[in-house]
């Protein structure tokens, strides 16, 4: 989840605090974004494979479209719904329109691609392109920078 990434989290409460016309502040935002992150179940490690390179965002960087286990796309539909549960909770309306518009979520399409981030295209063109099968392993997920989570809290 975008959430997750150093310095997004920030916008994120700032975005829930604009949506909401103050009614949740950037300070009540950040402290039940941060207890709703930290209860978040963990993802096991898991294995999945490769065997397309697409462009992701704007162009500007490729990535590897990953087959993933039932049980991560499971995962993941249930992270969209804990985090629908947050924003109710952080008095969002309208909460997909929310999703979709927020800069600090980044959504731009309500469908998951799952995919690793691989570098830049080396020719132009929108692909996707067919390549050799890759495996590819993940490790558990966690909360990188869990400190940076705390430290960003209010004071």
């Amino acid at each position: 989840m975008t959430l997750l990434h150093l310095g997004v989290f920030e916008d994120f409460c700032r975005d829930v605090a604009a949506w909401t016309k103050g009614n949740t502040g950037v300070e009540s935002a950040q402290l039940r974004t941060v207890a709703w992150l930290e209860a978040l179940p963990l993802l096991e490690a898991f294995s999945g494979s490769s065997e397309r390179l697409i462009v992701l965002g704007g162009g500007g960087v490729c990535g590897l479209e990953v087959d993933i286990p039932a049980s991560v796309r499971d995962y993941q539909v249930s992270l969209v719904h804990a985090l629908h549960e947050l924003l109710d909770e952080l008095l969002v309306d309208n909460i997909d329109d929310f999703i979709l518009s927020s800069p600090a979520l980044g959504f731009r399409s309500p469908r998951w691609v799952p995919h690793v981030a691989v570098g830049r295209p080396m020719y132009r063109g929108r692909g996707p392109w067919e390549i050799g099968r890759v495996g590819v392993d993940f490790g558990e997920s966690r909360i990188r920078n869990r400190q940076t989570l705390r430290d960003s809290g209010p004071g």
